[in-house]
């Protein structure tokens, strides 16, 4: 995987520091090479993603996906939600094809949510790198938040009966099928959907989603880049490191336009602890970058109706704020317990 991610940052190394020739040591070259490798990344994964999951989601027997829920208790369906969240390589972006997928097929929504907030954060690549830059204590915390994030937030939306709040793109977004497999004996069967009529409904999703959504990935990244390279790290340790209750909060604010993957934020996050940010500040900074971000609420305007997105951000705030808050707690009630 870090291989072909490898070719975009080649790609914006030649277009940005040989073609333009600006330089790298400038905020600005640094600003130009964020945007230029983050486009190129996101929307050809994108393209590539949500074209996959529609012919997934053209082929997905929705009896058996809600057949296999409904047999489970729902505390049940968030823990394998968040957990299959934890083994799925997707951003915060890439995650919203799969989430309406288990939407359309009538999945419950706060076992989708339970996905939807676990799939961003944690990752094999992600757990791996915070192993050997942060420790495995740091790693086992991160994980462990994770994956109660999902939990919680999948119990909070049922428990107020979100799916009255979602659009109608969600409704009858699964294409009908065009052959008849029935019997005849009056029974009714899985009907089977040719490969053209997948392709043709994949290819008209992801159209259909990219030219309403593009404008605002290139705004949500321009933001990023634009922080990214004029906003300095030590600028952001020094006013994050104060012992205030409000810091936490500022970071999980400031997260959210630094838009980017788990593994593109472990780096950031090792020399923010090397320069004295608290261990929970850093905590909530990461899992705001990578678990909240503006193209992704973006994404989310064409399923979510206003009152459930506005929810979905305050869920993620206070569920940020708080394990930064906790773990700066426990980190001064313990020093070295995550080092």
């Amino acid at each position: 995987m870090s291989g072909v991610l490898d070719i975009f940052t080649s790609f914006a190394d030649w277009l940005v520091y040989g073609v333009i020739r600006l330089d790298a040591g400038t905020s600005l070259g640094q600003s130009a090479h964020f945007f230029v490798e983050d486009v190129s990344k996101i929307l050809v994964l994108l393209v590539v993603l949500i074209y996959a999951i529609g012919l997934f989601r053209a082929s997905l027997d929705t009896d058996r996906v809600r057949g296999f829920l409904q047999g489970k208790h729902r505390v049940w369906g968030y823990v394998l939600a968040a957990c299959f969240g934890a083994v799925t390589p997707f951003c915060s972006c890439s995650s919203i094809p799969l989430f309406l997928a288990f939407t359309a097929a009538g999945v419950p929504l706060g076992i989708t949510m339970a996905f939807l907030i676990t799939s961003p954060m944690i990752n094999e690549v992600a757990i791996v790198l915070l192993g050997g830059m942060l420790g495995w204590k740091f790693t086992m915390a991160y994980v462990a938040v994770g994956l109660l994030a999902g939990i919680v937030g999948g119990a909070f939306f049922d428990l107020i009966r979100a799916e009255r709040h979602l659009t109608d793109m969600v409704t009858g977004a699964t294409p009908e099928p065009t052959s008849d497999s029935g019997c005849g004996c009056g029974c009714k069967k899985t009907q089977r959907i040719s490969w053209g009529d997948r392709h043709r409904f994949a290819w008209k999703e992801m159209v259909d989603i990219l030219g309403s959504i593009w404008m605002w990935v290139l705004v949500g990244i321009g933001i990023g880049a634009v922080m990214h390279g004029y906003v300095p790290r030590e600028w952001i340790a020094d006013n994050l490191s104060a012992d205030r209750w409000w810091t936490v909060p500022l970071a999980v604010v400031l997260g959210i336009p630094l838009y980017a993957n788990a593994s593109g934020v472990i780096p950031i996050a090792e020399s923010l602890l090397g320069k004295g940010l608290p261990v929970g500040t850093t905590l909530a900074l990461m899992m705001s970058v990578v678990g909240a971000s503006l193209p992704e609420f973006l994404l989310l305007k064409k399923v979510m109706k206003p009152r459930l997105l506005v929810a979905f951000f305050l869920l993620l705030l206070v569920l940020f704020a708080g394990t930064g808050w906790l773990f700066n707690a426990i980190s001064q009630a313990y020093p070295g317990a995550f080092g």
